[in-house]
C-alpha cells in the first residue's frame, strides 16, 4: 500500500462497496473490484485478477449464507443447480488461471468489455419467467454453463455471478434463484482461483483488504435490496449496469 494515494484507496473501497451490493442485488457486481483494480492501479492483469478473486471468497460465503437464510438455497431445484455449478467450477477455474498468463493488459480490458456486453444482451433478450413458469435447466446444461463461466472467471478474476445470473435467467430461472445459485458457485471459483493465483504470487493482500472489507458490507445491503425491489426492477438494473460498463472497459483496454 506504500505510495498508493489516499484518493485511490477511497475509490477502491467504493468500488468494493458498490460491487458487493451488485453481487447480491443484480449479479454483475463482482466485476467492479476487477474494474477498480484495473483502472486505478498499475498492477499486472494476473495481480488484478488474483487480488479481485480472493475478495470473492468471503463475499461468496456471506452471500450464500444470506440467500440460504432467505430460503432460495433451501429450495431443492435451486440447491441442485448451485451444486452442479460449483462442481463444474472445480474443473474450469484452474484452466482460467492458467490462461490468464497469456493475456496482455489490452486484451484483458477488451475481454472484460465483451463479457459485460454479452451478459447484458442475454438479460435483455429474454424476460424473466413468471413465478408460475419457474424452471431449472437440465443438469448437463448447467454443468456446461458452470464450466465455461468458471474458465472465464478464472481468467479475469470475477466470482461468476456476472455471467451465471444472466445465463440462468435466459434459460428460464427466476432472478432470485439465479442469484442464489451463482453465489454458491462463486465460493468455489474464488477459492480455487485464489489458490491458483497465490501459487503464482499474484495476490496483493493490502489492496484485497481495501476492496474486500467494504465489499462484504455491500453484500448484505444488496441482498436486502434484491428482496425489496420487484423482479422487473432487478432485471432493468442489471441491463443498465452491464451496458454502461461494457464500452468503458473495452476502451480502457
Amino acid at each position: 500500500m506504500a505510495g498508493v494515494p489516499w484518493l485511490v484507496v477511497v475509490l477502491l473501497g467504493l468500488f468494493g462497496l458498490v460491487g458487493g451490493i451488485g453481487i447480491t442485488a443484480v449479479g454483475p457486481g463482482g466485476v467492479l473490484p476487477t474494474i477498480g483494480l484495473f483502472t486505478l492501479t498499475g498492477v499486472s492483469p494476473a495481480e488484478v485478477a488474483g487480488t479481485a478473486i480472493v475478495t470473492h471468497v468471503a463475499t461468496g460465503v456471506l452471500a450464500t449464507g444470506v440467500y440460504t437464510r432467505s430460503g432460495q438455497l433451501r429450495d431443492p431445484e435451486t440447491r441442485r443447480t448451485a451444486l452442479i455449478l460449483a462442481g463444474a467450477a472445480v474443473l474450469g477455474t484452474p484452466l482460467g488461471v492458467l490462461l490468464n498468463t497469456l493475456v496482455s493488459p489490452r486484451v484483458f480490458g477488451i475481454v472484460l468489455g465483451v463479457l459485460v456486453a454479452a451478459a447484458g444482451a442475454l438479460v435483455l433478450h429474454r424476460k424473466p419467467p413468471a413465478a408460475a413458469a419457474r424452471a431449472h435447466p437440465p443438469a448437463p446444461v448447467v454443468a456446461g454453463l458452470g464450466f465455461a463461466v468458471a474458465v472465464i472467471s478464472g481468467v479475469v478474476g470475477i466470482g461468476g455471478p456476472l455471467l451465471t445470473v444472466p445465463l440462468l435467467v435466459a434459460l428460464g430461472v427466476p432472478v432470485l434463484e439465479s442469484l442464489a445459485s451463482a453465489q454458491a458457485q462463486s465460493v468455489v471459483i474464488a477459492t480455487v482461483g485464489a489458490l491458483g493465483y497465490l501459487a503464482h504470487g499474484a495476490i496483493n493482500w493490502p489492496l484485497a483488504a481495501v476492496v474486500g472489507i467494504p465489499e462484504l458490507v455491500g453484500v448484505v445491503v444488496g441482498w436486502k435490496i434484491a428482496h425489496a425491489l420487484p423482479t422487473r426492477s432487478l432485471r432493468w438494473a442489471l441491463i443498465v449496469t452491464l451496458f454502461a460498463l461494457a464500452p468503458y472497459l473495452a476502451l480502457r483496454g
